[in-house]
């Protein structure tokens, strides 16, 4: 049997952060950060404190969203963003 590549530096089962009304209402994800430590954060773009916070398999996020697999490839310190679900992906340095 031959295994799916899997595209990201983190395994599947790796936490990430992730925001209450992505993982349980359906909001789309429009920021994702690759931060310099490897973490990885999906979010809705919009202000958020830490009582919005979930934490989420990559694989999950994945399976809720599979157009993160479009960023899979983004840099430890860059984020990406898009307006709307249908954008494009766009990619950045993150600022210190």
């Amino acid at each position: 049997m031959v295994s799916e590549i899997w595209p990201f530096d983190q395994p599947r089962n790796c936490a990430a952060i992730s925001l209450k009304s992505v993982v349980f209402d359906s909001k789309p994800i429009l920021w994702v950060s690759h931060d310099k430590d490897h973490g990885w954060q999906f979010l809705d773009g919009e202000k958020c404190n830490l009582a919005d916070a979930a934490v989420i398999s990559m694989e999950e996020i994945v399976k809720l969203d599979p157009s993160v697999l479009e960023i899979a490839d983004l840099k430890p310190g860059f984020h990406a963003w898009r307006d709307t679900p249908s954008s494009r992906w766009q990619r950045a340095p993150q600022k210190p």
